[in-house]
């Protein structure tokens, strides 16, 4: 995990209430020196060199656009790490919580996909014609003669005939239930995410 690493600099930029005060109004906004020195009420000579502080400390960014007159002021990342250091923990929560949605939809697709088993319909029991066509039945005593074991038991197959050959579908149930049991840790971890998100606005200093 990403640490904030305080050095000399960054502890004598700390060391001001007033530059405390800077950070907190910077805090997920982007100003110009007009707009932070009106929240702060101070000078805009006094406040430039508490900003050029913060930017040698690495705490504050400075955005200039060419052809533009104003210079827009922001925090850096580490700035934005010292109000808010659990911003890191938030981000790698976030990044498992899709991990879980990108798991889940892979074993939707396995499923859904399933294994294909072909065999000679000479082999099915009694009539064979409820069986084509793509009707659904199960494996146990519903049609598949007990020499067919290559076919998993206690599952449900989709059947289709083709030039005397029967081509059987298994969906392995294993697969949807690991892919309902990732769309839940998704939807739990996105909800811890996001709380942990909104209580994390609030400036720590």
């Amino acid at each position: 995990m990403s640490k904030v690493t305080l050095d000399r600099d960054t502890f004598k930029a700390l060391a001001s209430d007033t530059r405390l005060d800077i950070l907190r109004t910077l805090d997920g906004r982007k100003m110009n020196l007009t707009e932070i020195a009106a929240q702060t009420k101070l000078n805009k000579a006094t406040l430039h060199e508490h900003l050029s502080k913060l930017a040698e400390a690495g705490l504050v960014k400075k955005k200039e656009r060419e052809g533009h007159k104003w210079v827009y002021y922001k925090l850096s990342w580490k700035g934005e790490n010292i109000l808010h250091p659990e911003n890191t923990r938030i981000v790698i929560m976030f990044t498992m919580t899709f991990v879980a949605l990108g798991a889940g939809f892979v074993q939707l697709y396995l499923y859904l996909k399933g294994t294909v088993f072909a065999f000679s319909d000479s082999l099915l029991e009694g009539e064979k014609s409820p069986l084509i066509g793509g009707n659904e039945t199960g494996v146990n005593g519903s049609g598949i003669a007990d020499g067919i074991n290559q076919v998993p038991e206690n599952t449900r197959v989709f059947f289709e005939s083709n030039d005397g050959m029967v081509n059987a579908l298994y969906q392995n149930p294993l697969f949807l239930y690991i892919a309902v049991g990732c769309f839940v840790l998704f939807m739990v971890l996105l909800s811890v995410s996001l709380w942990r998100f909104w209580i994390n606005k609030t400036p720590k200093l």
